[in-house]
């Protein structure tokens, strides 16, 4: 199959998918308060740098997360217990709960990781064919529904932490290895700037 259409029909299938994801955020408060506060915040904004802020994530992102943790396609060992007895509408409740919550504005830290970051952000690296991360996550780290998530205000070290996963080949629930063809092409350096300049977008 050409790469092109194999790529509109792989995106096609997670939209198509991630439009299920519609859910009650009333319902999900239960499960919040006794499963995910602990690690993610009753609203979302972690306080722990290595545990992802859901806050304003797509929901349609959130609910393939969680689906793909409980089959195994992601792999963690804490998800996978956090995931295992929570049915399919209760990710949807979950994701719409933690989708609708208030992110919480970060700042970086480190200016000279920033100015590398915001380079490679933007504008990729022509040397070895970095695509630009804005193309795909937005020039302000938005992302786009149902395809791309949000990275904006997102913690540097769990950025960091996924953009290794992914270049290690650790996680690899990408549609078409998208990401990890992507962080290959990523230094250590590279990821330290990218996470920093991700963490003040917003």
């Amino acid at each position: 199959m050409n790469p092109f259409v194999a790529t509109v029909v792989a995106l096609l299938s997670v939209s198509i998918t991630c439009a299920q994801a519609a859910g009650d955020p009333a319902k999900a408060q239960a499960i919040v308060n006794q499963v995910c506060a602990a690690c993610h915040s009753i609203d979302g904004n972690s306080l722990l740098p290595a545990n992802p802020s859901l806050a304003g994530q797509h929901p349609e992102y959130l609910f393939k997360q969680l689906t793909e943790f409980k089959s195994g396609t992601r792999v963690n060992a804490v998800m996978t217990g956090m995931v295992a007895n929570l049915t399919a509408e209760d990710m949807r409740n979950l994701a719409a709960y933690y989708s609708a919550q208030i992110p919480k504005q970060m700042a970086a830290k480190n200016k000279d990781l920033v100015t590398q970051g915001r380079k490679l952000y933007r504008g990729g690296n022509a040397a070895n064919g970095l695509a630009a991360c804005a193309g795909c996550h937005s020039p302000n780290g938005a992302g786009i529904p149902a395809q791309y998530p949000r990275l904006a205000s997102q913690h540097a070290e769990y950025v960091a932490a996924q953009l290794k996963a992914f270049r290690a080949g650790d996680r690899a629930n990408d549609p078409l290895e998208m990401m990890q063809s992507i962080a290959v092409k990523l230094t250590d350096k590279d990821i330290a700037a990218l996470a920093e300049y991700i963490s003040g977008l917003h």
